[in-house]
């Protein structure tokens, strides 16, 4: 009586079940004229509610307005090309964000800490400016016109309050590299001991084999030019036409593609570029002469021509590198350990350099142990020149690279500070700005800048308001080219290269961070790793383009194998999670839940149905093919008069024998939370599974769909022409699907 009274129980509950469907069909139908007859503009969706499995409800889809793009481009065009006074004003300030913060400058409680990081950042400047032209293969002079004029341009343009642009160690190198190539490409030495003449005066009065006057057509340039001139040529057009292509990205609104650039991917740049440029400054350590090395695997090949004329280091730079390394760094670690207790961090640069180029003046290290000096530098401004339009198309193509690295430093730095300060930047001024600091200066005879991080951090912990400290910088910097640049003789290339060697602690202990790096995230190591190695062993452009390409291949790996999973329930509760993940998930009964990762798209198309297949144990194609040819074995059999199958069975039983045991579930709910779109090649393989799990009267069932899958699906016709089964199909939780699973397979469940 028991059975009975819960076989009528459950028999009473399936026909409301069935009567509430019945009605939602009428209520979907009766939805559906009034679409057809144009009485109902919306577009609705049904589905049935959490708490009562029977009950449904219209989903009301807002109307969204139709834009007419071609009216709000021509709309937007017409507003662009209109000038009126106000609008004028706007441009102007908004071009030189300087007219909007200046005059609300507030003296009192700005100018004092903008002085003291303008003089710290202006004492670091001089040194890493003289230091930084051995990787621009330039003379130190166009260093120190390239900080000069970086500093006054941003000061005009930026709209970071913090950030220090100038010149940057990997810029520096990027330049030296093109500088170096049509160096030799021109036929000059590459000898950085021969004596280098300096504009088109001293060319002329230079006698000195490699740099001698003579008449060079090069590229175009019919001219009176030596390898110096040649040099700084190249290098001004390399940044004229990269200033160029930043201006022309913030015209176009270009700025993300500073989005493929991932936080490992500049890591490990930075980090293969450093280890080059480490590389480049062994021979200036240890004082050998050896050829500068160019084209892929440069770091390899020097360390090469490095072992194998260490027999002719020189003593006096093997002994001062030593020195200057153990002060400068002993200085770089007491500063940090104690940065809170010191108000400016200690000028550690500038006073090894003032005491190691007295020490080689008086004591005649380049006369007495032929110790490399940096030589003379003159006082003064050269006469501007317009870079040479030949030159910039010879370096056009390595210009691009160079751009958008300085652009993405620059702006990272940039929203990092106001990020931290509380204030916004405008990422397309910031683009200008850069690209302006590019393209102006180099008709003054300098090279490529960008915002450095460790003088950023200076300027930031000394006190720095505004940009002020950028003028105050410059000023610094102008002292030294009008009064004090010829005192730096003496200076010896060794100490340079100490300086720059110790400017790359922080991309180098980076290799520390690798074990904590893999143990967050093991694709992004990977990627670093990479980068770092296609930086360091072929060439730094070419480490870039590998880092962007397989970090983007990764991501597609990614989408083209995602995580898969069969979903189990959370005891006591509507909530579905991934039964190898946790304990304690129960298996609903008859029905299996899957839940795919990414979205579906053509790339990952069979991965998805390789894992459907997988995890549910079940190929609806080899099942079907299974029963036809059973079937076809059947109907053979039966044709040659027997009255039993071929495996002894009835023909009554046939029809049994032909539902496989392996079937254990007759739903299958499809998680779609993770699925954020669907391409044509997506919506047809939803399609292709809902047909073949029918044939095996398999019922298929879609959950948690985001509305632009959910389009996806009604423009391909998976819910049919009239969206009539749409309620029976689709469903807003997972707990909506199986309860409605469930309801489907009463009949079956209530049969005695």
């Amino acid at each position: 009586m028991q059975i009975q009274q819960c076989l009528t129980e459950d028999f009473h509950s399936f026909q409301r079940a069935k009567t509430e469907q019945h009605s939602c069909q009428r209520a979907i139908q009766e939805q559906t004229q009034e679409v057809n007859t144009g009485t109902m503009e919306r577009p609705f969706e049904v589905t049935r509610m959490e708490n009562s499995t029977s009950s449904c409800f219209v989903m009301e889809r807002k109307t969204h307005v139709k834009i007419n793009r071609k009216e709000v481009m021509l709309a937007k065009l017409r507003k662009s090309c209109s000038c009126t006074p106000k609008k004028l004003k706007n441009f102007v300030m908004d071009f030189l964000p300087v007219l909007r913060w200046l005059p609300k400058y507030q003296c009192k409680e700005y100018i004092w800490g903008d002085i003291m990081s303008g003089l710290v950042i202006g004492i670091i400047l001089v040194p890493q400016a003289i230091a930084y032209s051995l990787l621009a293969g330039l003379k130190p002079i166009y260093s120190l016109y390239t900080s000069f004029f970086a500093n006054i341009i941003y000061f005009l343009m930026g709209t970071s309050r913090h950030v220090s642009v100038g010149i940057f160690s990997l810029i520096s190198l990027m330049v030296g590299q093109v500088v170096d190539r049509e160096l030799l490409l021109a036929g000059f030495d590459l000898n950085d001991d021969a004596p280098r003449a300096l504009g088109d005066q001293s060319l002329r009065n230079d006698s000195q084999s490699n740099t001698a006057a003579f008449n060079l057509t090069i590229a175009g340039m019919n001219a009176e030019c030596g390898k110096e001139c040649y040099a700084i040529g190249i290098a001004t057009a390399l940044t004229f036409v990269a200033g160029v292509y930043q201006v022309l990205m913030g015209i176009f609104r270009l700025g993300f593609v500073s989005m493929y650039l991932s936080e490992s991917v500049l890591d490990g740049f930075a980090t293969g570029a450093s280890l080059t440029i480490l590389t480049a400054q062994v021979k200036y350590l240890i004082g050998i002469k050896i050829p500068r090395s160019q084209g892929h695997g440069m770091l390899v090949i020097t360390w090469i021509n490095i072992f194998r004329n260490i027999s002719q280091a020189n003593l006096c730079d093997v002994i001062t590198s030593a020195i200057c390394i153990v002060v400068l760094v002993t200085a770089k670690e007491l500063g940090d350990r104690y940065k809170h207790k010191l108000k400016f961090p200690l000028p550690t640069e500038l006073v090894v350099i003032v005491v190691a180029t007295l020490v080689s003046h008086y004591g005649k290290l380049n006369e007495v142990y032929a110790s490399s000096v940096s030589g003379a530098i003159p006082t003064g401004f050269i006469p501007p020149k317009v870079p040479h339009f030949n030159l910039m198309l010879r370096v056009a193509v390595d210009a691009l690279p160079l751009a958008i690295v300085s652009f993405v430093f620059t702006v990272s730095l940039s929203e990092m500070c106001a990020k931290k300060y509380a204030y916004t930047i405008r990422a397309n001024q910031e683009m200008f700005a850069v690209g302006f600091c590019n393209i102006i200066p180099s008709f003054f005879h300098s090279f490529a800048t960008s915002a450095a991080l460790a003088k950023t951090l200076v300027k930031t912990s000394t006190g720095c308001q505004t940009q002020v400290s950028g003028v105050i910088s410059a000023m610094v910097v102008l002292l030294v080219l009008l009064f004090l640049a010829p005192l730096f003789y003496s200076l010896q290339k060794c100490v340079l290269a100490c300086i720059i060697i110790v400017s790359l602690r922080g991309a180098l202990r980076k290799f520390r961070d690798v074990p904590a790096r893999y143990h967050v995230n093991k694709v992004d190591t990977l990627v670093w790793v990479i980068t770092m190695s296609a930086s360091a062993l072929i060439s730094t452009e070419i480490g870039l383009l590998v880092g962007i390409v397989f970090s983007m291949l990764c991501i597609i790996a990614r989408t083209q194998r995602p995580r898969t999973a069969l979903l189990g329930q959370i005891e006591g509760t509507s909530f579905y999670e991934d039964d190898l993940e946790y304990e304690n998930l129960s298996s609903v009964s008859k029905v299996k839940i899957f839940r795919f990762e990414a979205p579906l798209y053509y790339a990952n198309r069979n991965y998805f149905l390789k894992s459907l297949y997988r995890l549910t144990n079940l190929d609806p194609n080899l099942e079907a093919a299974r029963r036809k040819k059973y079937e076809k074995k059947e109907r053979q059999h039966l044709k040659k008069g027997g009255h039993t199958t071929a495996n002894g069975l009835g023909i009554g039983e046939t029809t049994l024998q032909l539902v496989p045991k392996q079937i254990d579930f007759q739903a299958l709910v499809v998680d779609c939370s993770s699925i954020s779109f669907l391409d044509t090649t997506g919506v047809n393989t939803l399609k292709e599974i809902l047909k073949d799990y029918k044939d095996l009267n398999i019922s298929v069932l879609l959950a948690c769909c985001n509305p632009a899958v959910i389009d996806s699906l009604k423009r391909g016709g998976y819910f049919g022409k009239d969206f009539g089964s749409m309620q029976d199909m689709l469903f807003y939780s997972i707990h909506n699907a199986v309860q409605f699973a469930k309801d489907q397979r009463l009949p079956a469940d209530c049969s005695v």
